[in-house]
């Protein structure tokens, strides 16, 4: 996880853990307009906000009731 300007983003591999989702996925989500994407710097990596990814999680309709969200991250500081 990365903080930029006090904003914490994931990357992909990070999203995708966390949405429990492959790469095609978390594309297909970006290319609906379900999640955007952000670019950094001059590199083409792409990365995702972690308060985005988690609304995401909370809103979608095929997880199981009984299914925790996960949140690698929820004991960082």
């Amino acid at each position: 996880m990365l903080t930029i300007e006090g904003e914490e983003y994931l990357t992909v591999d990070e999203a995708c853990a966390v949405l429990a989702v492959k790469p095609a996925t978390l594309y297909a989500y970006v290319s609906r307009g379900r999640l955007r994407s952000y670019k950094q710097g001059m590199r083409r990596q792409r990365l995702y906000r972690r308060s985005e990814v988690l609304q995401l999680v909370r809103l979608s309709p095929s997880r199981e009731s009984d299914v925790p969200i996960v949140d690698p991250w929820a004991d960082v500081h």
